[in-house]
């Protein structure tokens, strides 16, 4: 039995020890999907402020990237996964504000997800890479 392929898109980002994150984030994702490319990594300020704890005086910066492939995984498998990729890397979801990695799905075959994120400057910058 053939498999369907499920293009996809994922969002990366890290605010602390960002190429480290990113690199590590790069190997999980290469092992997980097929035909996997990604794009140059851009630095941007944090949106909003509320829920981050400042660093050195400064709100933590956010390298971003993004990533394309293909997987057989279903959607909500692949979801899953994601975030068992962000816990492996020492991601929490506390109220400090320090993302070790944070990985979106964006997209799942033309499926759009995490609007809000398309209409950032580094997810239009970056989308033309891929």
């Amino acid at each position: 039995m053939i498999q369907k392929e499920h293009h996809i898109i994922i969002s990366l980002a890290s605010n602390i020890n960002h190429e480290a994150n990113l690199e590590a984030a790069r190997t999980q994702l290469t092992q997980l999907l097929s035909e996997v490319h990604f794009t140059s990594a851009i630095y941007t300020e944090p949106v909003g402020n509320g829920q981050w704890s400042m660093v050195n005086g400064q709100w933590p910066k956010y390298l971003n990237q993004l990533c394309k492939g293909t997987t057989a995984l279903g959607m909500n498998l692949l979801n899953e996964v994601l975030k068992e990729i962000e816990k492996r890397l020492g991601r929490t979801h506390n109220e400090d504000g320090i993302v070790t990695v944070d990985l979106d799905l964006l997209e799942y075959d033309g499926e759009r997800f995490h609007h809000r994120d398309w209409e950032r400057n580094y997810v239009k910058d970056l989308i033309n890479e891929l």
